[in-house]
């Protein structure tokens, strides 16, 4: 079958294929009812890893308990406050039973997101001289922040590097835990990289932990689409953003952590709402017991009631397993297409970085376009040219700087003499430049539960007009202008 061919397949070719798809055809009368806009728009969203999308029953219900119910300020014992205490209760009840967790072993504290919930981690952390923090190079920069906290007390810093396929060898895993301390040590991993949709191993919280580890699971790519059991698998600490699961509130996010592992927390200041009593003049303060003694002043009271109407959205409007299902289908179509799209003197349009199918990976794939001399074209102008053909999708190193580093196999001196160099460089192209980078990043296609056959259609029309594109003969300015699909 031609790639012409392949642009148009029918809902009925397809299934002869993925036959499992026709099981999930309630996605697409939901996508009809509650996501109406995305085609009212002519829109394909495809950065659900950088967010996910609000339903539109989902937010009604919202909006219908937030008229129904008069909520305050919590910490008081007037009824609104009352009220608003009760929901923060069942949407901690209702995040532990998303992940399966015993409310008798894990606590949720809610933070602004899942930045907010690794920075509680990394400040409160018992770093000291002979204390380790060993973590992947594949981690987002809000995990990879965390080392300016270990540093600064003396730990020592241990980076894990990746294979070209952007997994990490568990040999080299389990050498980096070998060498673990008797004193607070560190180890970081995300469940699914947020950069290329790997997902690594799990067994490596279980293999941390027995030799005296703590572990922070970063889950907010992972918790996306697959599920997390935190009755098996048991990390320290699981910082979540809430609107990467179901869209909504963008400004509510949680760590979901073991008590044993909070009760070594030691928080470098107080604030309105952690403390059960402080003195001004007295120079003291008696700390909150969790969840409510890391929760910095009042919490997102009116925000958390979306936390178990999404929860449950998630759950039993879309179903887990038909979602996961229909991606599976989806990517593995989309894959096949980017493997072997082909100028037409013989040499590949895409380079997708990682792994070439769906096995261990997430529905996130990131891949560069290569003109016919095979040479990368700039990320930005294929987002600027995407985005003029209505397509979401995003372009970056994703804040993980680490995988972009693997791919583009930079050389350590060269980034150390680019974080040296004075005055330091000014934007991210004088970065890249210093770097001596090939392009700025990659481009990144995340699909969701709303995705269907017609948005990958689109999406392979859009890659089938870069054949035979030629960089040196074009304007990158009028690129946005050059691909209407």
């Amino acid at each position: 079958m031609t790639v012409e061919t392949q642009q148009e397949i029918s809902l009925a070719e397809f299934s002869r294929t993925y036959p499992e798809y026709l099981t999930t055809g309630h996605l697409d009368r939901i996508r009809r009812d509650d996501f109406a806009r995305l085609d009212d728009q002519d829109l394909v969203y495809v950065d659900y890893a950088g967010s996910g999308l609000p339903g539109r029953s989902q937010v009604a219900a919202f909006q219908q308990l937030l008229c129904q119910e008069t909520l305050g300020n919590p910490h008081s014992e007037n009824a609104p406050s009352r009220r608003s205490s009760e929901a923060m209760r069942r949407a901690r009840r209702a995040t532990l039973r998303f992940l399966n967790a015993d409310p008798d072993e894990y606590s949720v504290i809610f933070t602004a997101n899942a930045t907010g919930a690794l920075r509680l981690v990394g400040e409160a952390f018992p770093f000291r001289p002979g204390s380790r923090f060993a973590l992947l190079q594949d981690n987002h920069n809000s995990v990879l922040g965390i080392r300016e906290y270990a540093a600064a007390r003396g730990a020592a810093l241990e980076m894990i590097p990746l294979r070209p396929d952007l997994r990490a060898d568990p040999a080299a895993v389990v050498e980096a835990l070998d060498r673990g301390s008797t004193l607070p040590s560190l180890f970081a991993y995300p469940a699914q990289s947020n950069f290329s949709g790997v997902q690594h191993p799990l067994g490596w919280i279980r293999e941390a932990r027995s030799r005296g580890w703590r572990v922070v699971l970063d889950a907010a790519a992972y918790a996306a689409v697959s599920d997390l059991d935190l009755s098996s698998d048991k990390p320290d600490f699981v910082p979540l953003s809430y609107y990467k699961i179901f869209g909504w509130p963008t400004g509510l996010g949680c760590l979901v952590a073991r008590n044993d592992a909070l009760a070594e927390l030691r928080r470098p200041w107080f604030s309105g709402g952690t403390v059960v009593a402080s003195s001004a003049l007295g120079g003291w303060h008696a700390p909150a017991a969790a969840p409510e003694g890391f929760e910095d002043g009042t919490p997102d009271f009116t925000g958390v009631l979306g936390v178990t109407i999404g929860l449950n959205y998630v759950r039993e409007s879309l179903g887990r397993d038909a979602v996961r299902t229909r991606l599976r289908c989806l990517m593995d179509r989309l894959l096949d297409v980017m493997r072997t799209l082909r100028h037409g003197n013989g040499l590949p349009v895409c380079v997708v970085y990682g792994p070439a199918d769906t096995k261990d990976r997430g529905a996130t794939i990131a891949f560069n376009l290569l003109d016919t001399d095979g040479a990368l074209v700039d990320e930005r102008a294929v987002e600027t040219s995407a985005a003029h053909s209505g397509i979401a999708l995003r372009a970056g190193c994703f804040c993980n700087p680490g995988v972009g580093e693997t791919i583009f196999a930079l050389d350590p001196e060269d980034l150390l003499r680019a974080g040296r160099q004075r005055p330091a460089p000014a934007t991210a192209d004088e970065y890249r430049r210093a770097m001596r980078l090939p392009t700025g990043g990659a481009l990144r296609i995340s699909l969701g539960p709303m995705s269907n056959l017609r948005d990958i259609s689109r999406l392979i029309r859009f890659l089938t007009s870069w054949r035979d594109y030629r960089a040196a003969d074009d304007d990158l300015s009028t690129l946005g202008e050059r691909a209407r699909c």
